[in-house]
């Protein structure tokens, strides 16, 4: 898989260096590259307890990203999953660590705990106060001896780290840190694992499945299940922390694991926040990207119980980019509209011969979603029959609420319905388009002439006109044979969409932006729909 990296030797210290140059001056590094690569603090006043965590890298924004002023000192770094060297570690603890004594936070793997404990140990020898607290939050595995360190490790950097800016002693901060640790728990889900440089993707996760219960270093889940949908996903993971929560309020660390779209991450937030079973969750943390697992495509839920001693610490600002901050989770009401802009509610009037001609042209069009989403993925976005699909849909539901008797106002109010249901610049052109045949129907011209008159207003809204290959190649063609009937205005549609594939260049809309060599051959997506609509039609 295609990375943007220069080389899977220099990947971390590019990266870090990256970090550093980005960072306006807050942060440092020891000059010990390649093998030595701890990131620290530049203005770090050593009264004060030393924080220092880090790891593998890959991970990131942790553990480097949380350096600074309210969270760590140092972050030492290692190769990606793989744990910094016992000298890195001793050497970001003599860096940093002064009379106060440091707090060593590492997560529950093997080569951390040997690497970071015996870098303490030798700290210790060198008369330095040093402790070391290790978190084993995940809950994926219920029967694993010794529980991996998670995103829950997040909440030990971030009440330390107030704690430590406030000039806490070292016994306080250590058994704050084991108190968080004793109450948390995490548990993560993703849809793929992760692309290690350098290294063959493991494609374990089929399509369409999801795995629960998977590291942080793409180890295998407990199990995996069918993805249904976000809420589905939510509720897998919630189902295994709601033991945990209990009556007392928590909050919930919500972790993209690397790749998951802030799209995706802003739905999953919303279930996470109504759920039944996260009624206790009164407090939230993120969504953001805290501790991913390089390109994961999943997430992670991290609970911890709000207590009157841990709520400051978890609220006070810091100056980090990488640490969205809690909030309190609650719903919120939406404003009215603004006058004028509230839908107008037309007076619905029955008319069986319209309301089946209706329905008929919006099941066309779910049936074509397919096709026109494949057609549009030559030249676009690939959302072509999505969106045409979607207003169907929409439409179908409003039937019963339109003035199917008078056309005047079945034109206006189609229009309406469509600005409010159907998405991108297809919806506003056709609303142009309705409204403008509406208006010329009050004037008194027939239907055909109706529809032209729509036709018309939208290339002078839109700019495109007929050779543009935009559908206008074959609704204007359509409506011109209308007359004749609908096997004449059905032969020019498909006449008028065919003739688009022959077009190497468009003048309007998305695909003229897309190369010559992607558009011949294939029919424009718009004047496709326009194409099998009226042949649908035709044929009834």
């Amino acid at each position: 898989m295609p990375q943007f990296i220069n080389a899977k030797e220099t990947l971390v210290t590019d990266a870090i260096d990256g970090l550093l140059l980005t960072s306006g001056g807050a942060l440092t590094r020891l000059d010990g590259y390649p093998h030595i690569k701890v990131v620290c603090r530049t203005d770090w006043d050593k009264s004060k307890v030393a924080l220092i965590s880090g790891g593998g890298s890959g991970h990131e924004p942790a553990h480097a990203g949380f350096v600074g002023r309210g969270m760590l000192t140092a972050a030492v770094c290692g190769e990606v999953f793989a744990s910094p060297s016992v000298d890195a570690v001793l050497a970001g603890i003599l860096a940093v660590t002064g009379e106060a004594g440091c707090l060593l936070i590492v997560k529950n793997y093997t080569g951390d705990r040997l690497n970071f404990g015996l870098a303490a140990e030798r700290a210790r020898a060198f008369g330095l106060k040093v402790s070391m607290v290790i978190v084993d939050d995940d809950i994926a595995l219920p029967d694993l001896p010794q529980p991996r360190g998670v995103a829950g490790t997040l909440f030990v950097h971030k009440i330390v780290g107030a704690m430590a800016e406030g000039g806490g002693d070292l016994d306080a901060i250590t058994a704050a840190a084991e108190n968080a640790i004793g109450a948390m728990a995490s548990i993560g889900t993703s849809l793929d694992t992760c692309t290690v440089p350098g290294s063959t993707k493991e494609d374990r996760i089929a399509p369409g499945m999801a795995e629960l219960g998977l590291g942080i270093h793409g180890e295998a889940g407990v199990e995996q299940v069918a993805l249904k949908d976000a809420k589905h996903a939510m509720h897998m993971v919630l189902e295994k922390l709601t033991p945990m929560i209990g009556d007392d309020p928590h909050v919930a660390l919500l972790n993209n694991l690397g790749s998951t779209t802030p799209l995706e991450m802003s739905v999953l937030a919303q279930e996470l926040a109504t759920a039944e079973s996260a009624a206790n969750i009164k407090f939230i943390i993120g969504p953001a990207p805290m501790m991913t697992s390089l390109d994961m495509h999943g997430f992670s839920v991290s609970v911890l119980p709000v207590t009157p001693g841990n709520q400051a610490h978890l609220e006070m600002p810091v100056d980090l980019p990488a640490w969205p901050g809690m909030v309190a989770l609650g719903a919120t009401d939406p404003r009215p509209l603004p006058d004028g802009l509230s839908p107008i509610k037309p007076i619905p009037s029955a008319h069986p011969r319209t309301h089946a001609l209706l329905d008929h042209c919006c099941d066309l069009l779910i049936a074509a979603e397919a096709d026109l989403n494949a057609l549009d993925a030559k030249s676009g976005d690939g959302d072509t029959g999505s969106t045409l699909a979607t207003a169907g849909r929409a439409m179908k539901d409003a039937l019963d609420r339109l003035p199917l008797a008078d056309p005047t106002q079945l034109f206006r109010a189609v229009g309406d319905e469509l600005s409010q249901t159907m998405g991108g610049s297809s919806g506003v052109i056709l609303a142009i388009f309705f409204g403008a045949a509406g208006d010329a129907c009050a004037s008194g011209h027939p239907v055909p002439q109706a529809l032209l008159a729509g036709l018309k207003r939208i290339s002078e809204v839109g700019g495109a006109a007929k050779g543009d290959r935009t559908m206008i190649d074959a609704l204007e063609p359509a409506l011109t044979a209308l007359p004749q009937g609908m096997g004449a205005a059905a032969a020019a549609a498909r006449a008028g969409a065919d003739a688009t594939a022959r077009m190497g260049k468009a003048k309007a809309g998305r695909a003229s932006y897309v190369p010559e060599e992607n558009l011949i051959g294939h029919n424009d997506p718009g004047a496709e729909a326009v194409a099998r609509l009226f042949e649908g039609l035709s044929e009834t």
